[in-house]
C-alpha cells in the first residue's frame, strides 16, 4: 500500500464528509470511489475514528499553512479578511461545507480524538483572526479582540451553513457584505 493510496483515500473521504457529513462516511463507498477494496481502506485507517482524526488534523494543518501565508503576503487587514471568507465561499461552489464545521455539527458521533482536532481548528481560526484584528489596533482590549474574532469565526461559518442550506452561493456573499456593513467584519 502506497502513500498515494492513503492520500487518495483521505481526499475522497474529505470530499465525502464535506458533501454529506461524517455520519454518511462509509468505508465501502469510499473504497468503491477510490477503486480499492474495503480492506485497503482499513489497512490505512483501521477505524472510522482513525480516518476522522486524520482528516481533521490534515484539514487544520492545511489551514495553518494557508493562514500563515496570508499574513506573510499582506499585512492589510481587509485583504486578509476577504481571503479568509473566500476560503469558506470556495467550498460552497462545489456544494461543500467546511470539514471541521460539518464534523462539529455531528460531534456527538465523532470520536474524542477527532473532536480535539476540531477544537484545534476553531482555536487556529480565532488566534489568526485576533492577529489580523490587532493589525489596526495598537492598544486594543485583548478580551474584546478575542470576542470579535470568535464572533467573526462563528458568523462566517453560519453564513456558509445558510448559503448551503439554500443552495445559493450568492446568499453567502450577501450575508458577508451585511456583516461588513454592520461592522462585524472589517
Amino acid at each position: 500500500m502506497t502513500t498515494d493510496t492513503r492520500e487518495t483515500i483521505m481526499s475522497a473521504a474529505c470530499a465525502m464528509v464535506q458533501n454529506r457529513g461524517y455520519n454518511a462516511l462509509s468505508f465501502r463507498e469510499l473504497a468503491a470511489e477510490v477503486g480499492v477494496k474495503s480492506a485497503s481502506v482499513h489497512y490505512h485507517f483501521p477505524t472510522k475514528g482513525d480516518l476522522a482524526c486524520a482528516l481533521a488534523r490534515r484539514y487544520t494543518d492545511n489551514l495553518v499553512v494557508y493562514l500563515d501565508g496570508l499574513l506573510a503576503a499582506s499585512q492589510d487587514q481587509q485583504s486578509c479578511i476577504r481571503s479568509y471568507t473566500g476560503v469558506f465561499r470556495e467550498a460552497l461552489t462545489d456544494n461543500r461545507m467546511c470539514l471541521a464545521g460539518i464534523m462539529a455539527a455531528e460531534q456527538v458521533d465523532v470520536p474524542i480524538e477527532a473532536r480535539a482536532e476540531l477544537t484545534r481548528f476553531a482555536e487556529v481560526n480565532v488566534r489568526w483572526l485576533v492577529k489580523v484584528l490587532s493589525l489596526r489596533k495598537s492598544r486594543a482590549d485583548t478580551k474584546a479582540v478575542q470576542r470579535q474574532a470568535l464572533a467573526i469565526f462563528a458568523a462566517v461559518g453560519g453564513a456558509q451553513l445558510l448559503a448551503r442550506g439554500r443552495g445559493d452561493v450568492a446568499v453567502f456573499d450577501q450575508i458577508i457584505e451585511a456583516y461588513r456593513t454592520a461592522g462585524i467584519l472589517p
